[in-house]
């Protein structure tokens, strides 16, 4: 079937960031392997819209590419996995809006797609508290995932937040840990973890709550607040902490 041709005016109106998209697209698909593809299915990544690109390769693309909002959704719109974790690593954090963060959360079919964005992008934006108090009361599997993953990026990269907003994180953390959906127990468990990492006086609080927790009748709830306290009070955590309050 010949491809249908574009109008002048149509090109000149749509054609740069169009011309940006396909070209970032094109790229990807070069960098993509038939073995990178098949052994995503090891980690539960869905191939069928996926070239097969090393995230280092994706992360090296980005660098080439630098921050840019338009290019960012159209990467997102094209549907393609490495596309859309590209889209994460390029779109501008200050420009996402919290419409943009609720639709982009609405897409996500895999945990990988939505740590990553998480960790890359969500947590970096004015709205980041705001979608992990939403989102973490919402029942589908991976917008409540969303939400604990991004709590636990907001430990990472939020350098200027006081204790208060993740001692109510800790409040969440608690509130659903007995979700026993693996995908959202493990997120739950890990935002458990990096707050009782942060600093002193909030280990204190995770080693509480992780207490609780182990002590629930609940299975899920129990599995998540013993895993926790393993690490939470282990000699490694235990000791960076210290080396952190000596600072």
């Amino acid at each position: 079937m010949p491809t249908k041709k574009v109008k002048p005016e149509q090109s000149k109106q749509r054609g740069p960031i169009e011309g940006e998209i396909q070209s970032a697209l094109d790229a990807l698909k070069r960098r993509g392997t038939k073995a990178t593809r098949d052994g995503m299915a090891r980690y539960a990544i869905p191939s069928e819209k996926a070239f097969g690109v090393a995230m280092k390769d994706i992360q090296s693309e980005a660098k080439r590419l630098g921050r840019n909002h338009e290019l960012a959704e159209g990467l997102w719109k094209s549907g393609w996995y490495e596309a859309r974790t590209l889209a994460a690593y390029v779109e501008e954090p200050a420009r996402v809006t919290a419409a943009q963060m609720d639709r982009w959360c609405r897409d996500f079919d895999n945990w990988a797609i939505c740590d990553t964005v998480c960790f890359a992008l969500f947590d970096r934006t004015p709205h980041a508290w705001q979608k992990v108090e939403q989102w973490s009361e919402r029942r589908d599997e991976f917008v409540k995932r969303a939400a604990f993953a991004l709590l636990w990026g907001l430990t990472v990269h939020d350098k200027t937040a006081g204790d208060e907003p993740f001692v109510h994180g800790l409040v969440l953390v608690e509130r659903e840990a007995a979700d026993e959906r693996n995908l959202v127990k493990k997120a739950v468990n890990m935002a458990l973890r990096a707050i009782g990492k942060r600093n002193a006086a909030l280990n204190a609080a995770a080693v509480k709550v992780s207490q609780r927790l182990a002590a629930s009748t609940d299975p899920t709830a129990r599995w998540v607040g013993k895993d926790a306290l393993k690490e939470l009070g282990s000699p490694a955590v235990t000791k960076r902490l210290a080396a952190k309050r000596s600072k």
